[in-house]
């Protein structure tokens, strides 16, 4: 969430924010009224302290009078509080100065491609015709087990998942990130502490009630809150973490998209990164420069061609002041489509959880970025399709075939 006295401070500048990313500004001046009367509680209540410790032992009547009047103004304090947080959560986090104002993902910018889009000199097939042949993709069984929006993977396919995560792993080992398996179900507590709840985001989300918990959508979900109501050493950020996870979401809104295949799925395996850096002048931007290009070196190994695009304002979610998204080939399609993402969120996650970091120069609210390593499930459809045989076979990317212990993968028929 954002400080309340940079609120008061910059209210102009908060609601510009607010609107830009499609919400109502009027939540601003609700918060600022909500805040006047806590102050004023506030007031009243250092009032009558200051006025019971002044009194001498022999004012019993006095005194018995100011601890009634504590009493019931207290409750009213806390419950204000209460109200005076959640209306700061619902306000989202402002886009960062150099992001450009849109309504939705019409208006990104492509700021950069790289490599050529990949053709053939015969019809390239979709990366569902390609897994069915080669008999690696199953979608049929998963339906009748499952439902709808469901795939197994078989086969060469299981290989080529556990070699991508490997590749990945090692290639971020290097970058010293530190590897986690982290939980796939955090507590309600947890999630709304990461701003993604707000603006009927928990709708997308696989909440368990009855256990006060939910299914993580990516592993950022339950690294983050890994130092929730903690002050991390200042001289040991950044602090990065490679997290693996599977990941699940409900796909609300996304009636009608990509519901044959395995493109958008209920379930799927991630890996993720996740920083916590010190909020100094444009740090955010160059973590985020810096883990957008490990993204870019990831899928330039793999030698798939991509775009990068930046989000515009009203394109970005409650908590992110700046995304980029890597787009990835797909030649069935002729077009890039979404396989890595990555975001700033400021000290605004970091407030929500209270992860604050100290060291000899000061004190504060650590800056949180997330990005994507590899969507794993993704990643495998757009190689079967740059990596399509005229025979329907695929070959495998050379950095991976040391994971795979194979070359190619042919049809099963």
């Amino acid at each position: 969430m954002l400080d309340i006295n940079f609120v008061k401070e910059n209210k102009d500048l908060v609601k510009k924010g607010t609107e830009e990313k499609g919400c109502d500004s009027a939540i601003v001046d609700r918060v600022l009224k909500v805040d006047g009367v806590r102050r004023d509680l506030i007031g009243k209540i250092e009032e009558l302290r200051a006025e019971k410790n002044k009194l001498n032992q022999y004012d019993i009547e006095k005194g018995r009078k100011i601890k009634k009047e504590l009493r019931k103004i207290e409750p009213d304090l806390k419950a204000v509080e209460e109200e005076l947080k959640n209306l700061l959560f619902d306000i989202p986090n402002p886009p960062a100065a150099d992001v450009h104002f849109g309504k939705d993902e019409s208006e990104n910018i492509e700021v950069k491609k790289w490599g050529k889009p990949t053709k053939f000199s015969f019809k390239a097939k979709s990366y569902q015709e390609l897994g069915e042949l080669l008999d690696i993709i199953d979608t049929k069984t998963a339906s009748k087990v499952s439902g709808s929006r469901f795939g197994y993977l078989k086969n060469e396919g299981v290989l080529l998942e556990l070699a991508l995560i490997n590749f990945v792993m090692e290639a971020l080992l290097k970058e010293k990130f530190i590897p986690i398996i982290p939980p796939t179900m955090i507590s309600m507590e947890s999630m709304k502490g990461l701003g993604y709840m707000e603006k009927g985001g928990e709708q997308n989300m696989y909440l368990l009630e009855k256990d006060n918990l939910v299914l993580v959508a990516t592993a950022e979900h339950s690294l983050v809150p890994m130092h929730k109501n903690e002050i991390l050493n200042g001289d040991k950020l950044p602090l990065r973490y490679v997290g693996f996870s599977s990941s699940f979401r409900r796909e609300a809104g996304s009636y009608g998209k990509d519901t044959q295949g395995i493109f958008r799925v209920h379930q799927f395996d991630k890996v993720e990164m996740v920083s916590f850096i010190k909020p100094q002048e444009n740090d955010d931007q160059k973590e985020n420069e810096y883990l957008l290009s490990l993204e870019e070196k990831i899928v330039q190994a793999l030698g798939i061609p991509y775009q990068v695009t930046k989000m515009c304002s009203g394109d970005l979610g409650h908590p992110a002041a700046r995304k980029y998204d890597i787009n990835s080939w797909f030649p069935s399609e002729g077009r890039y489509r979404e396989t890595h993402s990555v975001s700033t969120c400021t000290d605004y996650q970091a407030r929500r959880l209270s992860i604050r970091y100290k060291d000899k120069n000061g004190n504060g609210f650590v800056h949180i970025l997330n990005g994507t390593a590899v969507a794993i499930g993704r990643m495998i459809l757009t190689i079967l399709e740059n990596y399509q045989q005229k025979d329907g076979s695929v070959e495998i990317p050379k950095v991976l075939q040391r994971y795979t212990g194979f070359k190619k993968i042919s049809p099963k028929r």
